[in-house]
C-alpha cells in the first residue's frame, strides 16, 4: 500500500471559462454530500472542496489524485481537459498562495480567506477533513495574516463586488439619480452596496427571496426593499441591476428582459452577474441595448489594479514561499516519527524480556528494590543506545532526507508503514517521557 500524499484537482478563471465552473459548482447540502462522498472513497483519508465563483478545488490526503479528478468529470465530461493537478509541497503552496489571495482575479482582495476558512469548517464538520487538513489549513490562514500584515496588497484591494460597481460608476459616470437594484442579498449584495453608497448612488433597491434579509440589507444601505416577486417590474425602471442570488439556475432570462425593454422604450440597462452559477441568460447580451457582464468579463477591469500590486505581490510569494517549507520540513520531521516510535517499541520489548530473562534467574536474591533497579538498568540502556539515532533520524527527516527512515528501519527490522502524525507523535512523546523517567530513576540509584 503506497503512503498517502496531499493532491489538489481544481479548475478556476484561469483555466475554464464560466459555464465549465458553474456546472461543477457546489454549495449547501450538495457540497456536503460530495464531501461524504470522496471521504468515503477508497483510499482518500481526508478531503476539502474550495467553491467560490471564481474556482472549485479539491483537495485529498490520499494515495492518488484519481477521486477528485472523478470529482469534476463525473459533473462535467468536458472538465478534464480545463483541470490543473498538484501534489505534495506544490498543492500546499497553492493552498497557501490561494488564502493569501495571490491566485485571485483580484489580487489583495479579502473574501478569498473567509472562503477557504469556510471551506476548511464545512470540511471539519462533515468529519472529512482531520488533523492533517488541520495542521495544514492552519498554517494556509496564518501564511494570509502575514502577508495581510507584512505588505501592503491588499492597500485599495476591491472584492468582485466593488469591481462591479466600478465597472458601473465607468459606464454611467456620476451615479447620482441612477436607481440600482440589487437582487439577491447575501455578502455579494452587501459589499456592492456599501461600495454604491461610497461612489454616490443614492437609490438603491434590494430584492431577496428572503424578505428578513433583504429589509436587513435595504435598511442597513438605505436602500428600499422590494419583494421578490416584483423583479419583472424593477427591471423596467432601474438602471443597473447587480445579481448575486444561491439559485443554480438563470433568474434573469432573455424573455424577461425582451418584456422589459419593450416598456423601457429600449432605454438601455446594465446587468451584471456574480453568481456562479451565472443567474442572469447570457442570451440577454444579444438584445439591443442590454449590457451583461459576468464574473469573467470582469477580468479587464481589473488587469491595471494587478500590475500596480506587482511589487508587494511578490514580496507576499516569498512569505508564502518560507511558510511552504517551513512546513514542509516539519511535515518531513513528522515522516521519522513512527520509525522512531516503531524503533523504541522494538528496543523496548527486547530490554524488557532480557530484564524479565535475569530476573527469573536472580530474582529470589533480590528485593523489590533491587528488582526494579534491574528494570532501570535494561530502560537507561536503551535509552543511551537509542539517543544518537533519535536525533540522527529527526535531523536528516528535517533537512529533507527520507531515505534514513526507511533504511533505519530495514537495519532494525521493523515494519515502515505510514501512521498518522498524531498518533506517532503521541507515541513519541510518551516513550520520551518514560525514558526520561527511567533514565532519572536510573541516575539516583547509582
Amino acid at each position: 500500500m503506497s503512503e498517502r500524499e496531499i493532491f489538489l484537482v481544481g479548475l478556476s478563471h484561469k483555466s475554464a471559462p464560466i459555464e465549465v465552473r458553474e456546472r461543477v459548482a457546489l454549495t449547501g447540502d450538495a457540497l456536503k454530500a460530495a464531501l461524504g462522498e470522496l471521504r468515503s472513497t477508497e483510499g482518500v483519508s481526508e478531503a476539502m472542496v474550495v467553491s467560490t465563483c471564481n474556482r472549485v478545488e479539491v483537495f485529498v490526503h490520499a494515495q492518488a489524485d484519481e477521486p477528485a479528478r472523478r470529482f469534476f468529470t463525473s459533473r462535467a465530461a468536458d472538465a478534464g481537459a480545463h483541470l490543473y493537478v498538484k501534489q505534495g509541497v506544490d498543492a500546499i503552496r497553492h493552498l497557501f498562495r490561494v488564502s493569501s489571495s495571490l491566485d485571485s482575479m483580484v489580487v489583495g482582495e479579502q473574501q478569498i480567506l473567509g472562503q477557504v476558512k469556510e471551506a476548511y469548517g464545512l470540511a471539519s464538520a462533515a468529519s472529512a477533513a482531520g488533523s492533517y487538513f488541520s495542521r495544514l489549513c492552519n498554517r494556509a490562514f496564518a501564511t494570509a495574516k502575514r502577508v495581510r500584515n507584512e505588505t501592503d496588497i491588499g492597500k485599495g484591494a476591491t472584492s468582485m463586488s466593488q469591481v462591479a460597481v466600478e465597472l458601473v460608476e465607468k459606464i454611467f459616470g456620476d451615479l447620482r439619480g441612477r436607481s440600482i437594484l440589487l437582487a439577491g442579498a447575501g455578502k455579494m449584495g452587501a459589499l456592492s452596496a456599501k461600495a454604491l453608497q461610497v461612489l454616490g448612488a443614492d437609490r438603491i433597491l434590494v430584492t431577496n427571496r428572503s424578505p428578513e434579509r433583504g429589509q436587513a440589507l435595504a435598511a442597513q444601505v438605505g436602500g428600499t426593499f422590494r419583494p421578490w416577486d416584483e423583479l419583472t417590474k424593477l427591471l423596467v425602471q432601474v438602471d443597473v441591476v447587480i445579481v448575486s442570488t444561491g439559485a443554480p439556475t438563470f433568474v434573469l432570462t432573455r424573455d424577461m428582459l425582451h418584456a422589459a425593454m419593450k416598456a423601457r422604450r429600449h432605454r438601455s440597462i446594465c446587468l451584471i452577474d456574480l453568481a456562479v452559477p451565472r443567474n442572469v441568460d447570457p442570451a440577454c447580451a444579444e438584445l439591443g441595448d442590454v449590457y451583461a457582464y459576468d464574473v469573467d468579463d470582469l477580468e479587464r477591469v481589473v488587469s491595471s489594479t494587478r500590475e500596480a500590486r506587482r511589487g508587494e505581490a511578490l514580496r507576499a510569494e516569498a512569505i508564502v514561499e518560507a511558510e511552504v517549507m517551513a512546513f514542509a520540513k516539519e511535515r518531513e520531521a513528522r515522516a521519522a516519527l513512527p520509525v522512531l516510535a516503531q524503533l523504541r517499541r522494538h528496543a523496548e520489548k527486547i530490554a524488557r524480556a532480557e530484564a524479565e530473562r535475569t530476573l527469573a534467574q536472580v530474582g529470589l536474591k533480590l528485593d523489590d528494590k533491587g528488582r526494579k533497579s534491574v528494570e532501570a538498568m535494561a530502560q537507561a540502556i536503551v535509552n543511551k543506545l537509542l539517543h544518537g539515532p533519535t536525533a540522527r533520524l529527526k535531523e536528516a527527516a528535517a533537512s529533507g532526507d527520507t531515505s534514513l527512515p526507511g533504511a533505519a528501519a530495514e537495519l532494525f527490522g521493523i515494519d515502515h508503514e505510514p501512521h498518522e502524525a498524531t498518533s506517532a507523535e503521541s507515541e513519541e512523546r510518551s516513550a520520551g517521557n518514560g525514558a526520561g523517567r527511567a533514565s532519572a530513576a536510573a541516575s539516583e540509584r547509582s
